[in-house]
């Protein structure tokens, strides 16, 4: 717990943040380009999909990304709840628009793929209905931070939503065991050997990396960014007071 509050320091997340946000750009760069390569020109058509199989290489690390967006909001608010981090509710409201980002995405990218192969743009089955109140939950988190006049009962309100909607993140993962869909079961995290070429899970696994590395380079910028408005404010505040 010692480690947890020195590290929630703003001070000290500043420097830290300032050493690690140019490994984790470049590497995001790196990835991205090594990551297109293989999924746009060293990867083959599927036997079935063609070419629109391509669309996974951008539709499944958005959604994984999406998922793990969302549980790291919900963590943040548990620890704003429970411990009163100094930035849990930050790093919550930094992470909830990239995860309404990335699941936008997702839903984009699923009517696109889903149009060919199941002839039809948007069907209600439990994957994409549950993957649909996934990015209300992150609207719903956005419009909560923001409703109110004193921000520590917005932030309340919004790490209450988040925790409570964190029970869609294992019905997203586990719907297509649960319940008949017309997605295909899990592929790449099976128990035994991935039910995927090596030839496309090679980029898959590049890409997810790239989407990764991106998500903790924007979610490093908007914590910075938070903190450098609130220090603005507050100088204003301090400003105003002594006039």
């Amino acid at each position: 717990m010692a480690n947890l509050h020195r590290f929630a320091n703003p001070n000290r997340f500043l420097r830290l943040s300032r050493a690690i946000l140019p490994w984790s750009a470049s590497l995001t760069v790196l990835l991205f380009i090594v990551g297109l390569y293989f999924a746009l020109f060293a990867s083959p058509a599927d036997y079935q999909q063609g070419e629109t199989v391509r669309i996974m290489y951008v539709h499944v690390p958005s959604a994984w990304i999406a998922m793990l967006c969302y549980s790291v909001m919900a963590a943040a608010s548990a620890t704003a709840l429970i411990w009163r981090h100094p930035l849990a509710d930050i790093t919550a409201r930094a992470a909830a628009p990239i995860g309404a980002g990335f699941t936008l995405i997702v839903l984009a990218t699923g009517s696109l793929w889903g149009k060919p192969m199941w002839g039809t743009w948007w069907v209600w089955d439990a994957r994409l209905t549950s993957v649909l109140i996934l990015f209300f939950l992150y609207l719903g988190h956005i419009a909560l931070s923001r409703a109110f006049d004193d921000p520590t009962r917005g932030a309340r309100a919004a790490a209450v939503l988040a925790l409570v909607g964190f029970v869609n993140v294992p019905i997203i993962k586990f719907s297509v065991d649960w319940w008949n869909t017309l997605h295909q079961p899990a592929s790449v995290s099976r128990l035994a050997a991935p039910a995927i070429d090596p030839a496309m899970l090679r980029p898959l696994l590049l890409m997810a990396l790239a989407f990764t590395a991106y998500f903790v380079t924007l979610l490093l910028l908007r914590i910075r960014a938070e903190l450098t408005s609130r220090k603005i404010r507050a100088l204003q505040l301090a400003q105003a007071s002594a006039e």
